[in-house]
């Protein structure tokens, strides 16, 4: 595919007057919690850095790490069985028995996400630590801290290194022979260590649980120093008299895909961690930071935000800021853009690894048990994971979620079959893991209202179609996408059943809308309905785009007309006695009217088929609903309804709900008399549920580009719903559907000047200010400039 490079001077400076802020964490004190510590990964290993004179903990991951082994495919055989008995207990409107006959359609829960190592370097210099400073640069993706103890100044940096498949952490004194360290390498899952006289920590082990049926590792560290001395005892490094020591970590796992055993059918990890280790031996520390920032850089660097406006002292430690900007009304531009980037950084640093996506943590977690195991849950969260991916340009990063869908879609044929009667298609369901399991989980005996639901694979594949949208490459489609999507769209036109409420019409049943509850007019508090919104509004979401993408590949055209003769059946949205959309085939009102899920709006946001020009009605009910539900929820919540206030091109609302996002909140341990605790964001910027997921920090990245640019059918609206705070300001690298990469500048909440880099030979409207343009691009023009 051929595009021309764009080449800009947008951002030669913030303003006439100054130079762009560094985009910057920064901290006077060592890390005391997991929420406080800054975390630094190249994709498939990570680490949380809590800093720290005496004691320096540095928490250690790999994301293929997890117990377990692959799915058991023929588990539940007949297990379908059921279903006629559950849709019966339905249509008798016996939704009690419906719920309790659901649990016999559930299999086993996830395996768990494990954390690798823990790094402990001790400082045996005396006296009282001074000056301490801790920062973590996203322009580099390097973390620093520093101090000063009896004169003596050190300064240590950290970094992950996916080029050279490490982590490295420098120090250097100010003072020769200032550097005197004990350095243990120790874990909370089975482990042996051992040292070498090349001052070396070698750790085996294995994830918790049976060592023949888990997956196995092996962990490398090994100490150099300029001069002093390093030696070596049991299992930890002393370093004496040193004035600059360097330490590499390597890891490798016998993780060796979804369908392979990780002992009989295991990877040579030991072979390929000291293989990793002698490849090391070819460069020097500064080459390999080199290698890492130009890797780093060359992804990170092509989206730039700049907002105009007054900025409080940005020299605040980063906590400080975050406190102040909740306290005192809500309103710093670096530190949104701060939110905005390190949104982008924990994307390049959590998802680089084939088949493994970044799960419910990206890939950083302390715990031995992490919340909800750590999981990928995909009833949202895994799905909000990739939402900045394609438009703030990192469109790469959605390549392990690419396999991993594959892998799902080859487990997802056997639960079809086994839990549902269907041998047509594939399915996933609420959770999975690292081997790719599918199955409703619960084990008989959970809620069903998020343990049956069975819509993950369809509403995962849609970001599989994003990727295909922006970026216009129809072999990507043709190979990759089309395939997945077709599977995923051929199992919902069997699961859907006939109405038997009202003739011609197909719903689901049995159904469920993710994790929320309803009270039916006898007052019935249940889960298990028929009919659901969410259901329908991810069917509908994926037939359309199936019927899209088999029309541009010009193929099945059975299938397409099976697709468009069951969109026109499809039950269809209803409108509440309130104005809002219903989530229930009936108006029933929901246990919690706050609940944090909103995924009978799908249509509207990720979704495309609600918008407020096309479907008017629909949309007002999409924002009554989202005004039933209030202001206050977890963090990732909150991060989609800054997307969802977007699109209906409501400016101020979806800032509001930006500013909830970055709401300070405590770490989850913290006891202090000032303790806060709701959805919203932790001193170390990662989202707060609470506690820690991720995908909010991705949903706010997210949210602030849909508030900045939208795309859809080959229309590009600019600005579409920026709010009064953001007057003027400049972005670059914003991508739209369609290939097309955009820069603007504003002024006043006006587009001046619009670049528009997009395929040779393509065209596209674009709207700005009211204004539309057609935009042509030619064979060998293919940037447009725009001024207003």
């Amino acid at each position: 595919m051929k595009t021309v490079s764009l080449l800009l001077c947008l951002y030669c400076a913030v303003s006439t007057k100054a130079q762009p802020l560094p985009m910057r964490l920064h901290y006077d004190k060592p890390a005391a919690f997991f929420e406080e510590s800054l975390p630094i990964g190249n994709g498939k290993m990570g680490a949380l850095v809590y800093g720290g004179a005496d004691v320096n903990t540095i928490y250690l991951n790999d994301i293929t790490l997890w117990t377990g082994t692959p799915v058991d495919q023929e588990e539940d055989k007949g297990a379908s069985r059921w279903i006629p008995e559950i849709r019966k207990a339905l249509f008798q409107e016996n939704y009690a028995l419906a719920d309790s006959l659901q649990r016999n359609v559930q299999g086993h829960n996830s395996s768990f996400y494990q954390p690798l190592a823990t790094l402990l370097i001790y400082d045996h210099n005396i006296g009282d630590a001074t000056r301490y400073q801790r920062t973590l640069d996203l322009d580099s993706a390097i973390c620093h801290d520093q101090y000063t103890r009896d004169g003596i100044t050190i300064r240590r940096e950290y970094f992950a290194s996916y080029p050279d498949k490490m982590i490295a952490v420098h120090l250097t004194a100010d003072t020769k022979g200032g550097i005197n360290n004990t350095i243990t390498l120790t874990s909370q899952i089975p482990h042996k260590t051992k040292t070498n006289g090349k001052g070396q920590i070698i750790m085996t082990g294995h994830a918790t649980g049976d060592e023949e049926q888990t997956i196995h590792f092996c962990s490398i560290l090994t100490a150099s120093c300029t001069d002093g001395e390093i030696s070596a005892s049991d299992s930890c490094i002393q370093v004496c008299n040193a004035t600059e020591l360097t330490l590499y970590f390597l890891n490798e796992t016998s993780y060796n895909g979804a369908r392979k055993h990780p002992v009989k059918e295991g990877a040579p990890y030991i072979e390929s961690v000291n293989d990793g280790m002698w490849h090391l031996a070819n460069y020097t520390y500064s080459d390999l930071r080199q290698r890492h920032t130009v890797d780093y850089q060359k992804l990170f660097g092509r989206f730039k935000l700049h907002i105009d406006g007054s900025i409080p002292d940005w020299s605040q430690s980063t906590d400080r800021q975050l406190l102040n900007y909740t306290d005192q009304g809500g309103h710093n531009p670096y530190l949104e853009t701060l939110y905005v980037q390190y949104g982008r950084y924990l994307l390049i640093s959590a998802s680089r690894t084939p088949g493994v996506p970044a799960n419910l943590q990206g890939l950083w977690s302390p715990h031995l048990w992490s919340p909800w195991r750590g999981n990928y849950t995909m009833n949202i969260n895994l799905e909000e994971n990739y939402w900045p991916a394609e438009v703030s340009h990192l469109e790469e990063m959605v390549m392990p979620l690419e396999q991993f869908v594959r892998n799902l879609a080859e487990n997802g044929k056997h639960t079809a079959h086994h839990y549902y009667g269907i041998d047509r298609g594939w399915c996933a369901s609420h959770n999975s893991d690292i081997w790719a399991m599918t199955n409703p989980v619960g084990e008989k005996r959970e809620m069903p209202e998020w343990a049956n639901w069975n819509m993950g694979g369809a509403w995962l594949v849609n970001s599989l179609w994003e990727h295909y949208l922006f970026g216009a490459d129809k072999e990507y489609l043709r190979q990759t996408a089309y395939p997945l999507m077709k599977g995923a769209a051929e199992f919902c036109l069997e699961w859907l059943i006939p109405n038997p409420l009202k003739r011609g019409e197909l719903f689901t049943a049995p159904s469920t809308s993710p994790e929320n509850e309803y009270i039916t007019s006898e007052g019935y508090h249940g889960m298990t309905c028929y009919g659901g919104t969410a259901d329908l509004a991810i069917i509908r979401e994926l037939l359309q785009n199936t019927l899209q993408a088999a029309r541009t590949l010009k193929c099945d055209k059975a299938l397409q007309a099976e697709i468009k003769r069951t969109l026109r059946k499809l039950h269809p949205y209803t409108i509440g006695k309130d104005g809002h959309l219903q989530e229930w085939y009936y108006d029933w009102r929901d246990f919690d009217p706050q609940h944090r899920h909103q995924s009978h709006l799908i249509g509207l946001y990720p979704g495309t088929h609600i918008t407020p020009h096309h479907t008017p009605l629909l949309a007002d009910a999409c924002g009554k609903a989202l005004e039933i539900k209030g202001d206050n929820s977890t963090g990732w919540s909150t991060g989609w309804r800054i997307s969802l206030w977007a699109r209906l091109h409501k400016p101020d609302q979806a800032y509001h709900f930006f500013q909830k996002l970055l709401t300070y909140v405590s770490p989850d341990g913290y006891q202090g008399t000032d303790k806060r605790r709701s959805g919203g964001t932790y001193p170390n910027l990662f989202d707060a549920h609470p506690p820690f997921q991720i995908d909010g920090n991705f949903g706010g990245t997210a949210g602030v580009c849909e508030m900045l640019i939208q795309s859809h059918a080959g229309s590009v609206e600019l600005l579409p719903a920026l709010p009064k705070a953001w007057p003027s300001g400049k972005v670059s690298g914003l991508r739209a559907r369609g290939g097309l990469t955009v820069s603007m500048s504003w002024k006043d909440g006006k587009v001046i000047e619009a670049t528009i880099e997009g395929q040779p030979r393509s065209t596209a409207v674009v709207t700005a200010n009211g204004i539309k343009k057609k935009v042509r691009f030619s064979q060998d023009k293919s940037t447009v400039h725009l001024t207003y």
